[in-house]
C-alpha cells in the first residue's frame, strides 16, 4: 500500500514495514545529509522502505525561548535537499492551513500534528495539496475517533492518507500505548505507523522541558510490528543530548541499525 501512495519510495518490499524517520527538527543541512545518509544506509541493507522526517518549524513548545527552527524556507530547501540527494521521499509538520501549499512545494507527505488532529481546514488544506497526509492520533482520542479524520481528507478528494499513533494521555505527566488502536486504525483502510518515540514522551514537566524514557523505543517498536503496524516512525539523531528540539526521547542514531535488524525478525516471525 505505501507504495501505491509514494511509487518513487527506495527499495520498496511489500512484505516489509516502512520508516519514517529523521531528526525531530532541521538543525542545518549538514546534520540533515549526514543523519540522512546514515539512514539511507541502514534501510538499503534491510530492503525497509524510507521516508525522511524532519520539521521544519516546530511550534508546539513548552516555552517562549525554546527552539523553533532556522527558518521556514530555509528548512523546507534543506528537505527537498536530502529527498533529490538520496532519492527518498520526505515528510513534514504543518501547523496552520496556509502552511499545506507552501509546504507541499518541496515535500512529499504533510503530516498533521497529534494536538491538531481535529482541526478540519488543516485537514482539507492537506489533503487539497494531492500530497499523502499523515495525521498523528491526538493523544486525548480514542483509535476509533480518528474515522472522521480520515473521513474529512478522503472527503477532500484525496485517499493518500497515514495515521500515527503516538500514545495515548495518562494522568498529567505521562502517555501511555494502548496497543489496540493499531488494528483498530488498519481496519480504516489507511496504513497505519506507530510512533516509537513520542509515545515515550513526559509531558508537561515542571521544567518546562518535556522528558522521555527513550530507553523503552525497542520494547514499543516489537510491539507495533507484532500486532501489524504497516511502518514506524522515529526520531533519530547523533547525539539526542545535544539536539534542538526532543532530544530525551530520541533514539541515538548509533542503535538505529541493531533496531532495524530485530524487528525485521519480528516482522518475519508474524508473516
Amino acid at each position: 500500500m505505501i507504495n501505491t501512495y509514494l511509487p518513487n519510495i527506495k527499495n520498496g518490499d511489500s512484505d516489509a514495514f516502512f520508516l519514517m524517520a529523521g531528526p525531530c527538527a532541521i538543525e542545518g543541512e549538514d546534520i540533515a545529509l549526514r543523519i540522512a545518509e546514515r539512514i539511507v544506509t541502514i534501510t538499503d541493507k534491510f530492503n525497509i522502505p524510507y521516508i525522511f522526517k524532519g520539521s521544519y518549524r516546530k511550534a508546539n513548545r513548552s516555552r517562549v525561548d525554546s527552539f523553533t527552527g532556522i527558518g521556514d524556507e530555509k528548512a523546507l530547501k534543506i528537505l527537498e535537499k536530502v529527498g533529490k540527494t538520496f532519492g527518498v521521499p520526505t515528510v513534514t509538520d504543518i501547523h496552520e492551513s496556509h502552511e499545506a501549499a507552501v509546504a507541499a512545494a518541496y515535500v512529499d507527505v504533510l503530516q498533521i500534528p497529534a494536538f491538531l488532529c481535529r482541526q478540519t481546514e488543516l485537514l482539507v488544506a492537506a489533503a487539497q495539496t494531492g500530497k499523502v497526509v499523515n495525521i498523528k492520533k491526538g493523544q486525548f482520542l480514542a483509535a476509533e475517533s480518528m474515522k472522521f479524520a480520515v473521513d474529512k481528507v478522503k472527503d477532500s478528494g484525496n485517499d493518500k492518507v497515514f495515521l500515527t499513533d503516538r500514545g495515548n494521555t495518562f494522568g498529567y505527566q505521562d502517555l501511555i500505548v494502548d496497543f489496540r488502536g493499531i488494528p483498530t486504525m488498519r481496519d480504516f483502510n489507511v496504513p497505519t505507523v506507530m510512533d516509537c518515540t513520542h509515545s515515550l514522551q513526559q509531558p508537561n514537566q515542571s521544567s518546562g522541558v518535556t522528558g522521555g524514557k527513550p530507553e523503552l523505543i525497542e520494547t514499543i517498536a516489537k510491539a507495533a510490528i507484532a500486532v501489524g503496524a504497516d511502518g514506524l516512525f522515529i526520531e533519530t539523531h547523533p547525539d539526542p543530548a545535544n539536539a534542538k528540539s526532543d532530544g530525551a526521547n530520541m533514539l541515538h542514531l548509533d542503535l538505529l541499525e541493531g533496531l532495524m535488524e530485530k524487528l525485521i525478525r519480528v516482522r518475519q516471525a508474524i508473516m
